[in-house]
């Protein structure tokens, strides 16, 4: 009887272990197949917004995309400049900072604009007059300008100067400046220039629906406005008068 019965729970035992190992290979094969779901689904929308990307017209070298981001570069570029200057004038870390972060973002951003030239197989020069873009009526647009004119492009001219750009002679005289007055004249100029990015980023808004474009835009009429209310606090602490 015991011999029986030490056979019977030897069987109990390879039993719980069959049971047990069934158990443990079922679970694999759920994590498997849930994880094969999961780089499906993951296949699939990467896909799908390869293709919707694909799906987009290829802007060509006279378009308002490649205008913006052609111009728009260049306008970074001396906001970069700028920015740098005023590290060298002063010691006050607040403007150091902000002067960084300008730098930062718009070489960054302007490394972007000049991918996607790359991308679209067009040349970083263009074969019209800087602002031609600018100049051509507003249409086929996001729709997210908040621009006050529907008619920016008549107060633009081919070749002139960009919105908001500084003067040669203003470069100039801020780079023989120190201190607080580095400091207000860098705050007073990088204003306008901030201002003159949001008209060309609201008119690249008003006149295309390119996917990175419009989000760029968006991006820089958000956070330039935000830094221009910042610079107006810093001028009012400063003692100047703020730029309305």
């Amino acid at each position: 009887m015991t011999e029986g019965r030490e056979h019977d729970g030897a069987g109990a035992g390879h039993d719980a272990h069959e049971h047990h190992r069934m158990s443990r290979g079922a679970r694999v094969a759920v994590i498997v197949a849930a994880a094969v779901a999961l780089v499906i689904v993951a296949v699939a929308a990467f896909s799908i917004g390869r293709l919707s990307t694909l799906a987009e017209p290829t802007p060509t070298d006279t378009s308002a995309e490649a205008g913006f981001a052609r111009d728009m570069q260049v306008h970074h570029q001396q906001g970069v400049e700028l920015a740098m200057i005023i590290r060298d004038r002063t010691d006050d870390p607040d403007v150091r900072l902000l002067g960084y972060d300008i730098a930062t973002t718009q070489a960054q951003q302007a490394g972007q604009m000049y991918g996607w030239l790359a991308e679209w197989d067009l040349s970083q020069a263009g074969s019209e007059p800087s602002m031609t873009w600018m100049t051509r009526p507003a249409e086929g647009g996001a729709g997210h300008s908040t621009h006050d004119s529907q008619d920016s492009h008549a107060t633009h001219t081919p070749g002139e100067p960009m919105p908001g750009l500084a003067t040669p002679e203003q470069i100039a005289e801020l780079q023989g400046l120190e201190g607080r007055a580095a400091e207000v004249m860098f705050l007073e100029l990088m204003i306008a220039h901030h201002r003159g990015a949001v008209e060309m980023a609201e008119a690249a808004l008003e006149r295309s629906s390119n996917d990175v474009v419009v989000d760029l835009s968006n991006s820089i009429v958000a956070s330039q406005q935000s830094e221009i209310d910042l610079m107006n606090d810093m001028l009012a602490e400063r003692g100047a008068e703020r730029l309305e």
